[in-house]
């Protein structure tokens, strides 16, 4: 995906997005409170490295016209400079290696060296980029220098690569080298098939990551589009017991967040995730606190926690630091990706960026956002200006509306600002628009409509007033708030509701042609996150939207595997 110049026609989308997004529509919202609300941390606050901004209020909307596509920061062949120090020669690679954000000619790298003895200083780390396992032919190559005011992690945006084509990359200190990881651009142009496994929502203290190996170990993936809840911050016996955290006490300085990140690339198969694909990612609350929003979380104490400015920045640091993620301004996160013709990938932040704060009583305010003016009016400018089969959102919580609950942690809770996302999508013939859901571990599809009750607005049988689509992935861990539902009274109740699985934990395959767009539901046994030994993912439903639909369709088997797809990586053996 090489990055594009504003042309007439998107600065004229952004205009017509601005008068939209500036409407007033009426709406109805509550906010959802869940059972941790309110529990802190006793833990004193620490120093965040001078540097980590402050974002805590909404930066002010961009001018009308908006990049396409995101350009990305600078290569680099070395890293920027660091604290100084003696050199440090002796390292481990203990958290092994990651990719991400790949464009047609150029993707992250990442990993993170541990000095032995507790050495500190500056460490000069040389990356390696192959076209075969066994580095036979180095493709290119560079050091990164790293050092203690960037946690020893080292990110470096290797440029010069061809599109859709596996590339084998490798790190070393001295004698010392780190596993081989496994990546690959993304396609341009003409593009006939694509494949991405879909995951969210991993809480280390429910279970064992058995669907990540799941995942790590099919070759024909294009990506990992992992939707947020990559880590969670809270202190042991919280949430969840099977296994403990470090730090034990909540994540709330710069360290803990540190520390929590390296605690969670520590396990063996989120390492095998990482090193066999590059992953999408992109936050939800629990990288912060729970039930983050721009200025504050549900429980974060500020008397006993310090300004919640100052533990969101320490969490974003930490995060940048500790993901194969281009960074971009102001802590944004935001950003979209063109997969050739095929997909054009919008990625959001309904967190922590725009985010107004959750309500508990009906409200019809409309400046309360969720996104963010900023945000929205770039993503409805996406919609509108996109020329790819499909446009795939990949977003953190839920869109559409399953009765008898109100999710109104979700876009129910900002119900003028879901009108006009609706009101957009309305507006596009043949859209093709497909909503990818994480947050509420718990797998479901539906078909999107303004009234999905109303027989005026939607039409079950027929799909007329269905403006696109939504798949909810699963939880790799963390667990359901109705696991035991009965779905049959749901899919009744919610016309709209087209399959549901409340309680089982997994990822989604998501297989694109230019055809239809499939996602397929893999889950694990009921109770098998809690054991140790291996437990594997079985194929449990499979939707489809087709070109030109805008609404669901039984999608019957999980698309056939590719044939003869790279080689994985020598797996890591530690």
């Amino acid at each position: 995906m090489a990055a594009e110049d504003d042309t007439g026609a998107a600065r004229a989308a952004g205009v017509a997005i601005a008068a939209l997004v500036c409407g007033i529509v009426a709406g109805t919202m509550l906010t959802r409170r869940d059972l941790l609300a309110g529990v802190g941390a006793s833990v004193a606050l620490g120093t965040v490295a001078a540097g980590c901004e402050d974002t805590a209020a909404t930066p002010a909307a961009a001018d009308a016209g908006f990049t396409p596509v995101d350009a990305p920061a600078a290569p680099y062949d070395s890293g920027p400079p660091v604290d100084g120090g003696p050199a440090v020669a002796a390292v481990d690679f203990l958290h092994g290696v990651a990719s991400g954000d790949p464009l047609p000619d150029r993707v992250m790298l990442w990993t993170r060296v541990t000095p032995r003895m507790g050495a500190d200083g500056t460490a000069v780390v040389r990356w390696e980029t192959s076209t075969t396992p066994d580095f036979a032919a180095v493709v290119t190559s560079g050091t990164f220098n790293t050092a203690a005011s960037r946690d020893y992690t080292v990110k470096v945006d290797v440029g010069g690569l061809s599109p859709a084509t596996t590339y084998y990359y490798r790190f070393s200190v001295g004698e010392t080298r780190s596993p081989v990881g496994r990546t690959r651009t993304a396609p341009a142009g003409t593009v006939e098939r694509l494949r991405f496994a879909v995951v969210s929502c991993s809480s280390l203290a429910h279970g064992y990551f058995h669907a990540y190996r799941d995942v790590a170990e099919r070759a024909d993936l294009d990506a990992v589009l992992h939707l947020g809840d990559y880590i969670y911050e809270f202190q042991n016996n919280l949430y969840g017991g099977v296994r403990p955290y470090d730090p034990p006490t909540s994540a709330v300085t710069l360290s803990d967040y540190r520390r929590r990140h390296a605690w969670y690339k520590r396990d063996a198969d989120l390492r095998a995730a990482h090193q066999q694909h590059p992953f999408i990612a992109i936050w939800d609350d629990h990288e912060f606190a729970n039930n983050a929003w721009r200025d504050g979380a549900d429980n974060h104490l500020p008397e006993t926690e310090g300004l919640w400015s100052t533990r969101k920045a320490a969490a974003m640091q930490a995060y940048f630091e500790w993901m194969p993620i281009r960074e971009l301004d102001n802590g944004r996160i935001w950003r979209r990706f063109a997969f050739g013709n095929l997909i054009d990938l919008s990625l959001l932040d309904t967190r922590i960026w725009g985010r107004s704060m959750q309500e508990a009583e009906v409200s019809n305010d409309p400046s309360r956002m969720l996104l963010g003016a900023d945000q929205e009016q770039w993503l409805l400018a996406n919609l509108a200006s996109s020329t790819a089969r499909w446009k795939v959102i990949g977003q953190q919580v839920q869109v559409g509306a399953i009765r008898p609950d109100l999710n109104l942690d979700g876009w129910e809770g900002y119900p003028v600002a879901r009108t006009r996302l609706l009101r957009a999508l309305a507006t596009m013939r043949s859209s093709n628009v497909a909503v990818l859901t994480g947050d509420i571990h718990s797998s479901w599809a539906m078909d999107i409509a303004v009234d999905p009750f109303s027989a005026g607005s939607y039409n079950a049988a027929t799909g007329q007033g269905s403006l696109g689509v939504e798949f909810i992935t699963p939880a790799i861990t963390s667990p359901g708030d109705h696991p035991n539902a009965d779905v049959a009274p749901l899919l009744a109740q919610n016309p709209h509701l087209r399959y549901g699985n409340p309680g089982l934990r997994g990822f989604m395959i998501l297989d694109c042609t230019h055809e239809r767009l499939q996602a397929a539901w893999f889950h694990l046994p009921a109770g098998s996150i809690e054991q140790r030994e291996r437990q594997r993912t079985a194929f449990s439903a499979a939707w489809s939207t087709l070109q030109g639909a805008n609404r669901l369709s039984p999608g019957g088997e999980p698309a056939a595997p590719r044939d003869n797809p790279p080689a994985l990586a020598p797996w890591e053996t530690a």
